[in-house]
């Protein structure tokens, strides 16, 4: 598994287009929404959710492609003829984007609080607790949605079907007490609002009430691991 995790990170030191959209883009559409507002109290109600957003949409984005391009050339075939199980391969991808997701959420953590201004009632180190298991949780996903798509194309359009509905009911744009029934049941079965509840807890509250929220998200990390694991194909056709 550490095998596996060096070799992917050795392969992203040459790619920079990749380090890019994992650690820039994220502090630069941060910055662009601060810049919009422009000194609004907007930006303080929904900056915390934005950065449980933007790390898991990228980390998804990035993590889908990269392990589909593993089958789609023939590597994970060729690593499975090793003394190397499927569980063994998602957790040294898992692994290696697990690491680059840490650094690119405390990166946006530390941009929000420090630079940008966001002021936080709760700790800052849990803010970047809580966006760090929502890159990790774009990765799970990623890996796991990997394994259902046959090219890179159709990793990408999972995104919109797998991401998108997540950040409709997520709390973000109406809070989820006030939607319909029908979806805020369905809102409470998807990992993001439990992500936002977390931030939004540690933006408002000096003592945030968030280890349960917490546990669900990483509830979730591990299972869509499980996931990614047992349905792993060598071949993409």
């Amino acid at each position: 598994m550490t095998a596996t995790a060096a070799r992917v990170l050795a392969q992203l030191r040459h790619d920079p287009r990749t380090l890019a959209l994992i650690f820039v883009v994220p502090c630069a559409l941060l910055t662009l929404l601060w810049w919009v507002y422009d000194g609004s109290p907007v930006f303080q109600t929904i900056a915390p959710a934005l950065l449980a957003l933007f790390p898991m949409l990228i980390m998804f984005l990035v993590t889908s492609i990269a392990t589909l391009r593993e089958r789609t050339s023939g590597t994970l075939e060729r690593l499975l003829t090793l003394p190397l199980s499927k569980a063994g391969f998602i957790g040294g991808y898992a692994l290696a984007f697990g690491l680059l997701a840490t650094v690119q959420a405390a990166l946006a953590s530390l941009l929000l609080v420090g630079p940008l201004g966001l002021r936080t009632a709760g700790p800052w180190g849990l803010l970047v607790l809580v966006a760090v298991l929502d890159a990790l949780l774009g990765t799970a996903l990623g890996l796991c949605v990997s394994a259902f798509a046959r090219s890179e194309f159709q990793a990408v359009q999972f995104m919109p079907a797998v991401v998108l509905p997540q950040f409709l009911l997520c709390g973000l744009l109406v809070p989820r007490d006030e939607m319909p029934a029908v979806l805020e049941a369905v809102s409470r079965a998807l990992p993001l609002s439990y992500a936002v509840d977390a931030m939004s807890a540690v933006a408002s509250d000096p003592h945030p009430a968030l280890w349960g929220d917490v546990a669900v998200v990483v509830a979730f990390i591990v299972g869509l691991l499980a996931v990614g694991a047992a349905t792993l194909r060598r071949r993409s056709a």
